[in-house]
C-alpha cells in the first residue's frame, strides 16, 4: 500500500511507553506508604516541583511552584517532598528500558521515563492489546514502575494513543481503527501534537486552526508553506502515513549540563571549579554515547529575582578537531572563563553546553592529524562570542584523531574506573574538592539501587 509514493506497512506498529509520575514512581517503589499520598519531588536546590502525584495535583499543586510555598498552598494536608534524586531515577529508568526492549523488534529510548517501541510484520490475528498488558505487567512486576502505553501506525499518532491512555482505566490505548482515530483528533488540543512547537502553535491558530482534526483537514501545501517538511511529516503521521522511524541511537544535537548553586559565590575559583565540573560530567556522557563535539559554550549569572547587582555573560570556543578528551575541554572552558567573569557580582548559576556533535566513528582525518602544530584551544576560536582577545599562551598540541589515539585509551581507562568503584572516584583537580557551590539536596532519598552502603534495611 502507498500513500504519495510512500510505502505504508500495516503490519508494523508503534508504541509509545511512557513511565507515570516517572520520579514520583521511582521514590513510591522503596517507600510503598506513599501510594495514594500527596508527593513531589523538586528540582536542584529543592528549588521547584518538577513531579507530582496525582493527589498532590488534587490539592491544587501545580508544577513549578516554589518548595516554600507549597505548605501555604495547602495548608495542613499532609504532602511528602523529596529532593532530586538523579542516580536512582537513571538506574530505574535504565531497567525499564532493558525490560522494553527484549519485548520489541527495535525501541528508541525518547527521554529517561519515554520510549518508542516498533513492532514488525505482526500477524493479522495478533492480540496486541493484550501483549501490551503483558508488557505494562511485567514493567511493574520487575521494577514497581506503572507505565501508559500508546499503539498506533505512526509515533505521531502513538504519542496521542500515550495521551489518551493515561486518562483511561487500563492506561492503555489504540489508535488502529480508523473510527476511534476519528473519534479521538477531533479532543485533541492543535498544541499537544507532538512536534508542534509554540511558533508554529501561533501560525495555526492564526488560521482557525485548534485541533488535530483542524490539522488534518489542512492541506499538504499549506501545512508545508506554514512549517516546512516537519509540518508536512506531521500531517502525514496523523493520516497514518510513517514518515518518522525509528532511531536506534539517535545523535544528540546538543548536550547541556547546568545548575544552580547551593549558595551564591563570588570568587573566580569556586566557578571555575563548577564549570569545569559540569564540562566533566557533559563530556563523560558524550564518551557514553560514542560521541564527539567540536564546540563548547560557557555561561555564567547572577540571580534575576534577588534585588542586587545583575551580570550574565556567555562565551563560545572551537576546538581544532572533534573530540571526546576531557582536558580539551576544561583547558577551553577556563579560557573562556577568564574572558568573561567579572569580580564583585554574587553568581546564582553557571552551565555548559556542547554543539556541533558527531559519531565517533563519523570523524575525518585532517592534514594535521598525527602531526603536532602550534595551537591554542581557542586561537581558532573566531567564532567566539563576548571574547574580544584570544589567550596569549600559545601550546604544543598534538592532534591525532581522538578515536585513534592514546587519548581515548585515557579516557576509556577513567571511565572503567568511576563505572566500577563509583561516580567520580578519579576526577581532574580543577573539579574541586569541597565544592562548596554544589546544589543543596536535604531531603533526598537513599540511591538504593546503585549505592551498597544505601542498600534498603530490612527489618
Amino acid at each position: 500500500m502507498k500513500y504519495n509514493d510512500i510505502e505504508i506497512n500495516d503490519s508494523n506498529i508503534y508504541a509509545l511507553v511512557d513511565c507515570n509520575q516517572f520520579f514520583v514512581s521511582c521514590e513510591r517503589v522503596f517507600a510503598p506508604h506513599l501510594e495514594g499520598m500527596a508527593v513531589g519531588v523538586l528540582s536542584n536546590n529543592d528549588g521547584c516541583l518538577v513531579a507530582l502525584s496525582p493527589e498532590l495535583k488534587a490539592l491544587g499543586v501545580v508544577r513549578g511552584t516554589p518548595g516554600f510555598k507549597i505548605r501555604e498552598t495547602i495548608g495542613n494536608q499532609k504532602i511528602y517532598l523529596f529532593s532530586s534524586n538523579y542516580e536512582l531515577y537513571a538506574d530505574m529508568s535504565s531497567r525499564v528500558m532493558t525490560i522494553l526492549s527484549s519485548m520489541a523488534d527495535e525501541i528508541e529510548v525518547y527521554s529517561v521515563d519515554e520510549a518508542f517501541l516498533l513492532f514488525k510484520n505482526l500477524h493479522s490475528n495478533f492480540d496486541l492489546y493484550n501483549y501490551a498488558q503483558e508488557i505494562k505487567a511485567r514493567v511493574r512486576r520487575e521494577t514497581g514502575i506503572p507505565i501508559s502505553i500508546g499503539l498506533a501506525r505512526t509515533k505521531t499518532l502513538a504519542k496521542i494513543a500515550n495521551k489518551v491512555a493515561k486518562k483511561s482505566m487500563s492506561g492503555i490505548c489504540e489508535l488502529l481503527r480508523q473510527d476511534i482515530i476519528d473519534e479521538t483528533l477531533p479532543k485533541i488540543f492543535v498544541g499537544d501534537i507532538w512536534g508542534i512547537g509554540r511558533q508554529h502553535l501561533k501560525r495555526l491558530t492564526k488560521y482557525g486552526i485548534y485541533s488535530a482534526e483542524d490539522l488534518l483537514n489542512y492541506s499538504v501545501q499549506k501545512v508545508r508553506k506554514e512549517m516546512s517538511v516537519t509540518g508536512e511529516r506531521t500531517l502525514l503521521e496523523l493520516k497514518g502515513v510513517p514518515c518518522i522511524g525509528i532511531e536506534e541511537a539517535p545523535t544528540t544535537k546538543s548536550l547541556v549540563h547546568s545548575r544552580s548553586f547551593g549558595k551564591p559565590i563570588s570568587n573566580f575559583k569556586d566557578l571555575l571549579e563548577s564549570i569545569t565540573s559540569y564540562t566533566t560530567r557533559a563530556i563523560a556522557k558524550l564518551r557514553r554515547k560514542n560521541l564527539v563535539a567540536k564546540n563548547l559554550t560557557i555561561f555564567i549569572t547572577t540571580n534575576p529575582f534577588k534585588d542586587t547587582k545583575q551580570y550574565a555573560n556567555f562565551a563560545t570556543g572551537v576546538l581544532f578537531d572533534y573530540s571526546a578528551y576531557t582536558p580539551d575541554f576544561i583547558n577551553l572552558s577556563t579560557e573562556l572563563l577568564k574572558k568573561i567573569y567579572k569580580e564583585g557580582y554574587s553568581y546564582k548559576k553557571s552551565g555548559v553546553m556542547l554543539t556541533d556533535i558527531i559519531k565517533l566513528d563519523k570523524i575525518q582525518p585532517t592534514l594535521f592529524t598525527n602531526s603536532s602544530i602550534n595551537l591554542c584551544h581557542q586561537s581558532c576560536m573566531e567564532n567566539i562570542t563576548s571574547i574580544s582577545h584570544p589567550p596569549s599562551s600559545i601550546r604544543e598540541f598534538s592532534c591525532n584523531t581522538y578515536g585513534d589515539d592514546k587519548r581515548h585509551k585515557v579516557m576509556e581507562a577513567l571511565d572503567n574506573i568511576n563505572n566500577k568503584y563509583g561516580k567520580e572516584k578519579v576526577f581532574y583537580a580543577s573539579n574541586g574538592i569541597q565544592k562548596n557551590w554544589d546544589m543543596k539536596r536535604e531531603m533526598v532519598s537513599p540511591r538504593y539501587t546503585s549505592r551498597w552502603k544505601e542498600l534498603m534495611v530490612v527489618r
